[in-house]
């Protein structure tokens, strides 16, 4: 193949894939809305099963949904006529998924589930399927063609219950008012995680405070700012409010502005109305912030006063960057 065979065939599949996706829209009837009020009423969990690709999608739905705030499991439709069946309670309900819908683990499995009582959604794209005339509900993923050339292996299809999946899952996040803070209870770790619940506090807690006086020389200003080593330094008046900001750049200003240095006091070179940041917002809104203003380092403070600088070097440290 040369460059343009391979752009050509990249392209064909993308398009492919993008217009069975778009035909969902069309397959979203009474079944789906039944769906989702069947699975964010129960009291039970969503146990969703598959066999073959259709599993790893079903492995997916099941992670997406969980940290989402539905609780789910996923049982391999093999595994599940083996032992695995153990694992449904008596108000779970079950999702199925599969393209053609009459593999044969498929035809095993289901008259089971029947007889356990449960709720059965069937995620096929034969809606004459197996699959389907035994399903309580149907989620419809049909689709014209498969993106490989054979038109046979899964790749149109499985786009598709993958997208089916999101939308559920997105109507579930809706329905129970699922915010930032409920993300965040399930997603601790890594930086995603951090950006949900990492504040500013967290930062400068062993942080020291550098500050000086309205009245310091140039000298008391650099020695603060080299001795905490943050770029910047926060001047104060008598009463301990802050009232403007000292950074390495305005000294280097203020050397080119100035011969003689000797007399000038922190006040008249500090950057008044300097950009503050409330100890308990969060490490993510800080960034905002700084970048918002091209500046790398925001003081801190809340109704007690002045309580350090955060800068931008501990937010790439905790990679909210």
């Amino acid at each position: 193949m040369n460059k343009e065979a391979i752009i050509s065939s990249a392209q064909k599949t993308i398009q492919t894939e993008a217009n069975a996706v778009a035909q969902l829209q069309h397959f979203l009837n009474d079944d789906f809305i039944q769906t989702v009020q069947a699975i964010a009423q129960t009291k039970g969990r969503l146990v969703v099963s598959g066999i073959g690709k259709s599993a790893i999608i079903a492995q997916k739905i099941t992670a997406t949904l969980n940290s989402t705030g539905t609780p789910s499991l996923f049982m391999h439709a093999a595994d599940a006529i083996h032992g695995d069946l153990g694992m449904i309670q008596q108000d779970d309900i079950v999702m199925v998924i599969s393209k053609s819908g009459d593999s044969p683990e498929i035809k095993v499995l289901l008259p089971l589930l029947n007889g356990f009582g449960n709720t059965i959604i069937g995620m096929t794209g034969n809606t004459n399927s197996f699959l389907a005339q035994h399903a309580h509900y149907i989620l419809n993923t049909t689709v014209e063609q498969e993106a490989c050339p054979n038109n046979l292996a899964p790749t149109s299809s499985t786009t598709a219950q993958m997208v089916m999946g999101d939308a559920l899952a997105v109507c579930l996040m809706e329905w129970k008012s699922f915010n930032p803070s409920d993300f965040a209870k399930y997603h601790p770790g890594g930086a995603l995680g951090k950006k949900l619940y990492l504040r500013v506090s967290d930062l400068i807690a062993s942080k020291q405070k550098p500050y000086v006086a309205t009245t310091a020389s140039i000298k008391e200003v650099i020695v603060e700012i080299t001795k905490n080593r943050l770029g910047a330094v926060a001047v104060l008046n008598e009463a301990g409010h802050i009232k403007g900001i000292i950074t390495d750049g305005d000294l280097r200003r203020m050397l080119e502005k100035n011969d003689e240095i000797g007399t000038l006091t922190a006040h008249q070179i500090m950057s008044a109305q300097p950009k503050c940041i409330p100890s308990d917002a969060l490490a993510a809104e800080a960034f905002e912030q700084m970048r918002n203003n091209n500046i790398n380092q925001l003081l801190v403070q809340d109704n007690v006063g002045y309580l350090g600088i955060i800068h931008i070097q501990d937010l790439i440290k905790e990679g909210i960057i």
